[in-house]
């Protein structure tokens, strides 16, 4: 996929300005044009105007005129997804109410009440992740409750931010990290849940380039220079597919595609091999067109005469025409193996499912005019809905829970009477028993998977057929919390739980009030508030709760005094002490805290601590947190929680980089596995110790018929010291890979 470099230098004179902009309205009516009837051509340029009026002092961080985006946006919301003329309208405006004097009544007055309805959508969404964290995951519900009444806010949204992730190279380091880690989070599994795998793609991509930028230019000059070899294999593969098809008689497309750069950096890590080891670069689609009465029958032969020609992989088969996904997509992947001993994902589609594929939604609703039954769609959205209604969960579980529930990938399983129920990849048998009715999930005990007998933590596999085991003395208890991952068991576990928490809570209201009344102190919110804060406790009920099951017994009361009826714990102001001069020839004992990093724009030092999750060592992409009693962390950009925190809490993330420093070391390791060969640990040895004088904190060595893995500690000052140390390794005979991870 190629992608857009966007580094506009802007510097146009007002009159080529005024051009540039009726050149990309004009762009935006003729990819219109087959849409467009009577009126909607002057609907259209009202919208327009309306928008270039109310934007036309503002500009772009790039120096371009605002109204560009909007008219992109628009774009976007018709070539890529395949919206109408009411959504280009929406698009056109989805900025005006947040950022101009243009107000919704003006909105509503001039283009009726549902265009109204999905703009005012759409400026809810537009405040989503600028506020503090859980106000952050509060808008993101928001987002789902307008999605639900109209999907097609959340379409013209991807577009919008699909268009910023296009347009980002003018922003500040830390914003670019902050708006792509949150794609990363939930656009781009919003988009695959729509249905539109290109944009999907194209934003995590995106991401990779600004959160990832060395990884992403090495993939991307690694396509560029096997490009050649590539187009010459599958042409080769095709061939003998193309001459048999047309034998066939079908009426089809045959074409090779590459993986996108994520998805194949994502396989090297996974797989744990190099880039020329991975055999899915790309992937041959056939697109058949096929009358709606034989789709099905004429995919599964084109799937034969694949199969005549290459040997297929059993285990690597999907079949989504029996069971489509529930975000609509149908089609048939196989792998098989090709000339050159390579493997070859193809995938097989009609028309119908291939703008499905790529128009998600849109093209969902379009094939979806005269058919009867409740899509999987509608189902998709009901459970939404579901979830959003049960407004007692806390936002950033929410958060966390929708992605689990909703963003991830399917599978299927059966009911002991055969229906087929859709479930999140990772659900247990629980998560079954509570799909099937709260009461059910609350008294189920165990289950018979295939008429096997498996307790309620199993995890369901695509195709089993479950049947439910249910006790009339069995209840939810916390453990189930740690197995379930569908958002409708997790909440009706959490109320049940809840509850019985208040029941035993309220025996502590009593003890507790007894001793404030003792104290001549109010048994109040402010009181019991100050109490929850003092213990270090969430909530009230939770110091309640801990009162009654003597968790806490109250002694601390004494240090408290009552003002009025007010309890007030007296401040102790310890003595500042005077700390010695600093004198640089005693050796600083902390190394970690030692090290200078330059946040901002100014190079003051700052205490901090590096993350244990990610170990970074100076060179590496990093980025500073704030977090809530610990000062400043310091975690690298690939750090497995780096999307979660930037996403949830990126106005805490401070621009970090490194300060040359050669004093330190820093503590990090390396996998080294390789051919079990005489001397091969005194070659290791050798090389890290005496030829690049890298000190070894730790060394162990496993064999095993014939293959070597070895962890290896050292101490380097940074980056490039370890980069060089790998390279260096990896020259020695006999050792087949390097890898770095992250020490104890």
């Amino acid at each position: 996929m190629e992608l857009i470099e966007t580094k506009a230098v802007y510097n146009l004179t007002e009159e080529e300005e005024k051009k540039e902009i009726l050149r990309e309205y004009r762009a935006l009516l003729r990819v219109l044009k087959a849409k467009l009837k009577p009126g909607d051509k002057v609907l259209l340029r009202r919208a327009f105007e309306m928008s270039a009026e109310a934007h036309q002092t503002m500009r772009r961080k790039s120096g371009e005129p605002y109204i560009l985006h909007p008219l992109a946006v628009a774009k976007i919301c018709v070539e890529e997804i395949g919206l109408g003329i009411r959504s280009t309208i929406c698009a056109l405006l989805h900025d005006t109410v947040e950022d101009t004097d243009v107000t919704l009544q003006d909105i509503q007055r001039e283009f009726g009440p549902e265009i109204a309805k999905i703009v005012d959508g759409l400026t809810k969404i537009s405040t989503v992740m600028d506020a503090n964290s859980s106000q952050q995951a509060e808008n993101f519900k928001k987002i789902l409750l307008t999605l639900t009444d109209d999907p097609r806010v959340i379409l013209i949204k991807l577009a919008d931010r699909l268009h910023n992730m296009r347009t980002m190279d003018s922003m500040k380091r830390e914003k670019q990290l902050k708006i792509s880690s949150e794609t990363v989070y939930v656009y781009a599994p919003l988009a695959h849940r729509m249905g539109l795998y290109n944009i999907k793609t194209e934003m995590e991509d995106l991401a990779m380039k600004y959160m990832e930028p060395d990884t992403y230019r090495f993939i991307a000059q690694k396509l560029q220079d096997t490009k050649r070899e590539r187009s010459r294999y599958i042409n080769d593969f095709i061939r003998p597919l193309k001459d048999k098809l047309e034998k066939t008689g079908f009426d089809f497309d045959i074409y090779g595609r590459p993986k996108s750069i994520h998805s194949i950096w994502n396989k090297i890590k996974k797989k744990g091999v190099a880039f020329e080891e991975v055999y899915d670069l790309f992937a041959i689609r056939i697109i058949v067109n096929a009358p709606p009465e034989k789709e099905k029958e004429d995919c599964w032969k084109v799937y034969s005469i694949i199969t005549d020609a290459y040997n297929p992989s059993p285990e690597r088969l999907r079949d989504w025409l029996s069971n489509p996904k529930s975000n609509g997509y149908e089609a048939l992947h196989t792998t098989v193996m090709g000339p050159q001993g390579k493997w070859v994902e193809v995938q097989i589609r009609t028309k119908r499912m291939n703008e499905i594929a790529e128009k998600g939604l849109a093209a969902h609703w379009k094939y979806k005019e005269g058919a009867t039954d409740e899509s999987r769609f509608d189902k998709w959205f009901h459970q939404i809905r579901e979830a959003l209604s049960n407004q007692d969960s806390n936002s950033l579980d929410f958060l966390q829970d929708f992605k689990t529930s909703f963003l991830t990938e399917e599978i299927y399983v059966y009911t002991p009477k055969g229906d087929v129920k859709m479930l999140p990849i990772g659900a247990t048998a629980l998560d079954f028993a509570f799909g099937v009715h709260t009461a059910v999930g609350s008294k189920c005990i165990g289950a018979k998977v295939n008429h096997k007998l498996v307790p309620i933590s199993y995890k369901l596999r695509s195709g089993d057929q479950i049947e439910i085991i249910t006790s009339a003395k069995q209840k939810p208890n916390q453990e189930w919390l740690n197995f379930v991952v569908t958002s409708k068991a997790k909440s009706k576990i959490k109320d049940t739980l809840k509850e019985e928490k208040r029941t035993i809570a309220e025996e502590g209201k009593y003890t507790l009030q007894r001793k404030l009344e003792g104290m001549n102190a109010a048994m109040s919110q402010v009181n019991m508030e100050e109490l929850a804060s003092f213990y270090k406790l969430n909530s009230t009920l939770d110091l309640l709760y801990d009162i009654a099951t003597k968790k806490i017994d109250l002694k601390e009361l004494k240090e408290f005094v009552v003002h009025g009826d007010k309890l007030v714990l007296p401040r102790v102001v310890k003595p500042v002490e005077d700390k010695p001069e600093y004198d640089p020839s005693l050796k600083q004992s902390n190394k970690k805290d030692a090290e200078l990093i330059i946040f901002g724009e100014s190079s003051d030092r700052i205490m901090y601590t590096l993350a244990n999750c990610c170990k970074p060592i100076p060179g590496d992409d990093v980025f500073g947190f704030v977090t809530t009693g610990e000062g400043l962390k310091i975690h690298r950009t690939t750090c497995p929680n780096a999307a979660r925190l930037m996403a949830n809490y990126g106005h805490r993330v401070v621009k970090t980089k490194w300060a040359k420093n050669k004093e330190i070391s820093f503590l990090t390791g390396l996998k080294i596995i390789g051919l079990d060969d005489v001397g091969v640990i005194h070659k290791i040895t050798n090389l890290i110790s005496g030829e690049l004088r890298v000190n070894i904190s730790a060394m162990t060595i496993e064999a095993k018929d014939g293959i070597f893995e070895g962890n290896v500690k050292v101490f380097v000052h940074d980056k490039e010291e370890l980069e060089k140390l790998v390279l260096a390794l990896l020259a020695l005979p006999g050792i087949e890979r390097v890898d770095r991870y992250d020490t104890e």
